[in-house]
């Protein structure tokens, strides 16, 4: 392992970030990152994520994994909820102004808004915080990824693309939802900024748009064709809108 003539690999970058190499490797990731200012310039990039992760998530890192978020749960009988389980966490709006956003028949039940949001943003605070394992397949994966979640979830998952609002894709991951298997979808910033995209399956054919936050994110929720959707992010509600309806008008046009 102390061979210098072994080349230093992307995952051994990460694990200096992350306090985890081996110490007799250390010296020869120091070395490298001092003949590489490419790298070592990106290491620097990497730390500076974390830290404002840390600032932001910490205490969120620490609560346990919500019940709701278990994987058994693709297993088991879809749940039944309560009307207002959630009203407690939840301060819900409706999301108008915004052409085609309107609703297309009923406005969502409360039991589905409130389902929708609160394991998304449960989705979101628990993954978002993660340097090196924040989703199961990387976005560099684009094509595999959306036919994967596609043939788990039972519908055309997409993952649309967000340049033009400074995003870029992470990955995803396969999440347990109210009715079946979720898709969760992760873009980042340059800033280390994130954005999440939670879809399920829903009883409603299609809803409106509504807005829920809790502590310091924000989520948009709406249906389509029997599929909910939520974004999720910062507090910033004219910044996520923005990213929502971008998502929106991809999936419009994708038929998704």
């Amino acid at each position: 392992m102390n061979d210098r003539n072994i080349p230093i690999t992307e995952d051994e970058l990460h694990a200096y970030v992350d306090d985890e190499l081996p110490a007799e490797r250390r010296a020869d990731v120091e070395a490298w990152l001092a003949a590489h200012p490419d790298d070592a310039e990106r290491v620097q990039s990497w730390r500076t994520m974390a830290e404002m992760l840390h600032a932001r998530y910490d205490t969120v890192a620490q609560e346990p994994v919500p019940a709701r978020l278990e994987l058994e749960r693709l297993e088991r009988r879809p749940r039944q909820w309560l009307y207002g389980a959630a009203a407690a966490v939840l301060v819900a709006f409706v999301a108008g102004g915004t052409a085609g956003w309107v609703a297309h028949g009923a406005a969502s039940a409360p039991s589905t808004f409130q389902s929708f949001t609160a394991d998304a943003l449960d989705a979101h605070r628990l993954y978002v915080v993660e340097v090196r394992h924040p989703v199961e397949v990387g976005g560099n994966e684009r094509d595999h990824l959306q036919a994967w979640l596609t043939r788990r979830c039972g519908w055309t998952v997409f993952a649309p693309n967000l340049e033009a609002s400074g995003l870029k894709l992470v990955g995803g991951r396969l999440l347990p939802g109210p009715n079946g298997p979720a898709s969760f979808l992760m873009y980042e910033g340059a800033s280390g900024e994130r954005y999440t995209i939670y879809t399920a399956k829903t009883e409603n054919g299609a809803t409106q748009m509504r807005y829920a936050r809790t502590d310091k994110d924000g989520a948009l929720f709406w249906a389509e064709r029997g599929v909910g959707y939520v974004v999720s992010g910062g507090g910033d509600r004219d910044r996520l809108t923005k990213v929502a309806q971008a998502v929106y008008d991809q999936a419009e046009k994708n038929g998704t």
